[in-house]
């Protein structure tokens, strides 16, 4: 049966199912606590700074790196290659993995800003599927750290960022990381990943960063629009920076699904709504922060009454247990709306950046072009 099913389903659910099956090749693709005691025919590998290509019987084999001084007393074997520099406007590899197979988490730390972008590359395909400032793929927009304790992503102190989006491959991955600063980086990371067969019918994941700043007057914002293919929508991450007084959330999410034109399929009923919660995430007063397993508004800046003289929200929402299907194509909206005089509703022209994450097939549409360094940059 053809995983359309899944519709059907919720997403632990399918993973049982799979786990339950016969197929060991695919119980090594997708795993959760049920799934754990089944045997797999899959092969776990790692990428680090002390394996480069993740080869079998090569780790910890360094005799030169970043931590050669330290370990000098010690010698080879002894945390020798624990990180990489990467030079000033310079793309340093951090994956080159041949198929087929599937990147089960990422862990990643050191100088990582929204200056530091990340791409990853499906089945040699020349275009990036996933083009996203690191801060923001990882949910901390607006940096330099905040915890996060959601399921796909997690961040922990001081700046550990964690992934667990499941990213199946059948040829081919390569995972870059460009440093746009004028400085070098000091660069920590651990990419855990499977050989294993992936099924026909499994998709490729994507994730794509847009920032409008500032959006204008009576404009939409669009989180992403010309995906083509066949897929599901499964999570977006804002960074918004509020340029009016007064609340700010009004605004609707809309997702046009499979020739959509001026009306959508699926239209929420305001931005905190969308975001798991409700009336203006107001307690007592106060704009009140979260973080969930699938939702969460876990940054609030507040204003200091100098220098940081505005409002500032990072919000996540993962549609793991209610991705949005789509069979041919697919945009996703929101509006920036607040309150004005008598009762009527101000379009706002905010700061606005957002993180669009999905699995579609092959081939991926060229993304609108990411924007250079002083575009990207925050004050």
């Amino acid at each position: 049966m053809r995983l359309s099913i899944t519709g059907l389903v919720s997403f632990h659910l399918l993973v049982c199912l799979a786990a339950n099956g016969q197929d060991r090749g695919f119980n090594g693709l997708y795993m959760n606590l049920g799934s754990l005691p089944r045997l797999s025919d899959a092969a776990s590998r790692s990428i680090s700074a002390e394996n480069f290509t993740g080869e079998k019987g090569k780790a910890g084999m360094a005799t030169e790196g970043f931590g050669a001084h330290a370990a000098r007393d010690l010698g080879q074997g002894w945390k020798v290659s624990p990180a990489v520099h990467i030079e000033p406007t310079s793309t340093f590899t951090l994956a080159d993995i041949e198929g087929p197979g599937a990147i089960q988490s990422i862990w990643i730390t050191g100088g990582l800003s929204r200056e530091t972008i990340l791409r990853i590359y499906w089945d040699n395909q020349e275009q990036p599927s996933v083009e996203v400032p690191i801060t923001d793929f990882f949910a901390c927009g607006w940096g330099p750290y905040v915890q996060i304790n959601s399921i796909p992503v997690s961040v922990n102190p001081k700046s550990g960022f964690n992934c667990f989006w499941v990213m199946p491959f059948k040829k081919h991955c390569r995972m870059t990381l460009e440093n746009r600063k004028k400085e070098r980086i000091g660069c920590y990371f651990q990419i855990n990943y499977t050989l294993t067969r992936v099924p026909d019918d499994v998709a490729y994941f994507h994730a794509q960063f847009r920032r409008v700043n500032p959006l204008p007057y009576k404009e939409v914002y669009t989180i992403v629009d010309g995906i083509q293919g066949e897929g599901q929508y499964v999570g977006t991450y804002m960074a918004r920076q509020v340029n009016n007084n007064g609340w700010w959330g009004e605004g609707e999410i809309k997702f046009y699904l499979d020739g959509d034109k001026e009306f959508p399929t699926i239209a929420g009923t305001g931005t905190e709504d969308y975001f798991g919660g409700s009336y203006n995430f107001d307690v007592d007063g106060q704009y009140t922060a979260y973080s969930g397993p699938y939702l969460g508004m876990p940054q609030v800046i507040r204003p200091d009454g100098t220098y940081k003289a505005n409002q500032r929200f990072g919000l996540y929402r993962w549609h793991v247990m209610d991705p949005i299907r789509f069979k041919k194509d697919l945009k996703v909206t929101i509006q920036a709306l607040g309150w004005r005089s008598e009762g009527r509703y101000l379009p706002l022209q905010d700061d606005i950046a957002t993180v669009a994450y999905w699995y579609q097939t092959l081939p991926t549409a060229p993304f609108p072009p990411l924007g250079d360094k002083d575009f990207l940059e925050i004050q």
